[in-house]
């Protein structure tokens, strides 16, 4: 079987979100439930993909996520806060894949990857990403 691949670090993520963990997040086991992990990888994904500053997402678009993949690695425990990392690293035609990484201190928790489609408004299809959307994400790329 071949090594493990290495657990990814913060620093290799463009863009980081900290999330507070709270109390009502613990399941009975007393450490953070899986489903809190699909939210904070939300939170962290509202926060890289809405940036109405930098005009995403395009005016008449917006963007869906079409498929979430989540890797557990450790357990998470109240309290304390997580860092939400993410970065691009898939570029398609009219989707990104959108990596992301939980950490509390310097240890992965979770990794995650999303594909995330934009979408025409008004038909509720998917469009091409523009040039402008297209460089921005660029800049966030990240290896894969």
């Amino acid at each position: 079987m071949p090594d493990a691949a290495p657990s990814p670090r913060s620093a290799d993520f463009p863009h980081h979100v900290v999330e507070r963990l709270r109390f009502g997040d613990t399941d009975q086991q007393g450490h953070i439930n899986n489903a809190v992990f699909a939210t904070l990888f939300e939170s962290g994904r509202v926060a890289f993909l809405y940036d109405v500053d930098k005009g995403l997402p395009p005016a008449g678009s917006q963007f869906v996520i079409a498929q979430l993949t989540i890797r557990f690695l450790g357990e998470m425990r109240f309290p304390g806060e997580v860092i939400v990392a993410s970065g691009v690293s898939r570029i398609g035609n009219s989707s990104v894949t959108l990596s992301q990484a939980l950490f509390v201190g310097d240890a992965c928790t979770a990794t995650a990857d999303s594909v995330i489609v934009l979408t025409d408004l008004e038909s509720r299809r998917s469009t091409p990403l523009t040039a402008s959307v297209r460089a921005h994400f660029e800049v966030l790329a990240i290896e894969a």
